[in-house]
């Protein structure tokens, strides 16, 4: 395997929760990566991130990962679940806390 999507596979795996995101949950840079970190963020969960803006090899192989080519990504037990629309209709439909509250169990 590539050495950087190695890398993105560790990530991915070593976290029960990530989101590949534009900024970081505090200061997104792009409004898709603020409004799937804040879904997340409201299911009152831990979660990792990172921010491809931070790492030009992970912006630019992220989307080789998975074949899914927009940001954010966001990955649960090592699964993609999507991006930005996903998230917050599975927030909205109150799907997304469980998931993720079973995601942190599981880990």
């Amino acid at each position: 395997m590539d050495p950087i999507l190695q890398q993105i596979d560790e990530i991915v795996k070593n976290n029960p929760i990530v989101i590949f995101m534009k900024g970081t949950p505090q200061f997104p840079m792009c409004g898709y990566s603020s409004r799937a970190a804040e879904a997340i963020k409201a299911c009152g969960v831990e979660f990792a991130y990172v921010n491809v803006l931070a790492d030009m090899e992970i912006f630019n192989n992220l989307p080789r990962y998975q074949d899914w080519p927009t940001f954010p990504q966001i990955y649960v037990n090592g699964e993609l679940i999507g991006g930005s629309d996903i998230t917050v209709e599975l927030h909205q439909r109150g799907e997304l806390k469980p998931m993720l509250e079973a995601a942190i169990k599981k880990g």
